[in-house]
């Protein structure tokens, strides 16, 4: 072979050898471009879920009131975000930064699958506590119900058989009377006011001597009384009386009459009696006075 035909092999054999060096070099470039394309949406997947993470402590953060929990969240979050800086420092190229990051996460996954099955169990823990107490609160409130219905029914237990044992008077009479003890037809005729009234038989109440206040109340509402001391006790205030009288009770019937001598000036109208006995109005008679 010729020295021109070895020149124009070898000429060839560069060309040749040179186009393939330069398709090996696009071909390499072409890779390496697609691998940081590549990187480039590993590391903004990885930036999302860091993101997400620190997201998500905050709302279980919110779920829970154990103050030790609550700090081991707040740690792993503060981790969270440390390694979120670290990602957004680190270049698309670096890879095996990009490779380490994304085993971290996978590290703060479980970790905080963890947490959440930890929190889950807390609050179903803390439901049934709920529950307990809202039981016992209810037997409780039960409980009290049924007490203050008790102490209700014998409050008017004790009622009833202080009004079955209180006296009753009837038959309740005014006459009017003259100096000569004649029924008087003018009030100003009037010297002398005869009251009459029944306490009637009551087995349940007691026996033995009780005091009668009679109060006899002008039209004007004043009540006639002797003397301003002349009062008695009657819920929680007192009253004037016009006459008091002492009986011997014995649950039978019985009949009292009491007088009232007037010294005061009286004028036509409707006046009333009411008689009282042991804090109670027992019997109440009106009257007219021409």
């Amino acid at each position: 072979m010729s020295k021109k035909s070895l020149l124009i092999a070898a000429v060839a054999i560069l060309v040749i050898a040179i186009i393939g060096v330069t398709y090996l070099l696009f071909t390499e470039k072409q890779a390496n471009r697609e691998l940081v394309q590549e990187f480039q949406l590993d590391k903004e997947d990885l930036e999302n879920e860091y993101t997400r993470f620190a997201q998500q402590y905050d709302e279980l953060k919110m779920t829970i009131s154990n103050d030790s929990l609550s700090h081991l969240l707040e740690q792993e979050q503060l981790k969270t975000q440390r390694l979120l800086e670290e990602l957004r420092t680190v270049k698309s190229s670096n890879a095996t930064e990009i490779r380490r990051l994304k085993k971290e996460l996978a590290t703060l996954r479980k970790v905080m699958i963890g947490y959440i099955n930890q929190i889950d169990s807390l609050n179903k823990l803390t439901e049934r506590q709920k529950q307990v107490i809202a039981d016992v609160t209810e037997k409780y409130n039960k409980a009290s119900q049924q007490i203050s219905n008790l102490s209700e029914e014998k409050k008017n237990l004790d009622k009833k058989v202080t009004l079955a044992a209180q006296l009753d008077a009837t038959n309740i009479r005014i006459d009017p009377r003259n100096k000569r003890g004649k029924v008087a037809k003018k009030v100003k005729d009037v010297v002398k006011l005869a009251i009459s009234f029944t306490v009637v038989k009551n087995i349940t109440a007691e026996n033995g001597e009780r005091t009668l206040y009679i109060r006899i109340t002008k039209p004007d509402n004043d009540v006639l009384t002797k003397s301003a001391s002349n009062t008695f006790p009657y819920e929680n205030r007192t009253l004037a009386y016009s006459i008091k009288k002492y009986i011997e009770y014995t649950g039978e019937e019985q009949n009292v009459n009491v007088f009232w001598d007037v010294e005061e000036f009286l004028y036509a109208g409707n006046y009333r009696v009411d008689i009282f006995e042991d804090g109670n109005l027992i019997g109440s008679q009106s009257f007219i006075l021409n």
